[in-house]
């Protein structure tokens, strides 16, 4: 089995081919602030272990690259925004796959927030995928918003080979957001 240290980074393209249409942006913000030297944030990211897939691909080349980055993966950052489809896209897949088969920790990212304290009032968010999972135990979660510092913390401590997650609901507490000056 491959070494898994990548971060795998999911979020719903919204059937979008123009990346500023959809949650993309997110992902590229991700990637920019990796690839800024005047910013401390680094991403191993499992997108980039493997073949880049085209939009006119077969779902079947898709979903094989999907499990060859998961493979590689240590945990999945997924961003949710109010545009997430509740069903009906390749998100749904890769969280099944991330939970199901290699039993990844998901650190789930919110925009438009600074801070998370009540895991609950987000969970209109949810696709079904990841609803039915956080609802089942087994599956280990934090959730948290979408910046700079937090994302950098989850995804430095909770992997298959760092600290473990109690269940799908875990969350910073006030004091954390507090010291990285979010609240």
């Amino acid at each position: 089995m491959a070494y898994r240290t990548g971060t795998y980074v999911a979020f719903d393209g919204l059937g979008e081919t123009d990346p500023t249409k959809s949650d993309f942006r997110y992902y590229a913000t991700i990637q920019a602030w990796s690839a800024n030297k005047n910013i401390n944030f680094r991403i191993t990211n499992s997108h980039e272990k493997t073949y880049a897939v085209k939009d006119t691909s077969l779902r079947t080349t898709l979903y094989a690259r999907i499990q060859q980055r998961l493979r590689v993966s240590k945990n999945m950052l997924v961003i949710l925004t109010d545009d997430t489809r509740y069903t009906g896209s390749v998100l749904s897949y890769e969280i099944e796959q991330a939970i199901d088969t290699y039993h990844l920790p998901l650190i789930i990212a919110y925009p438009g927030y600074s801070y998370i304290t009540n895991v609950d009032s987000l969970s209109h968010l949810w696709p079904k995928s990841l609803k039915d999972r956080i609802d089942n135990s087994g599956t280990e979660a934090i959730h948290i918003a979408f910046k700079k510092d937090c994302i950098l913390d989850a995804i430095t401590r909770f992997s298959v080979n760092g600290e473990h997650l109690s269940s799908g609901k875990n969350y910073y507490s006030r004091d954390a957001y507090s010291h990285w000056g979010l609240i």
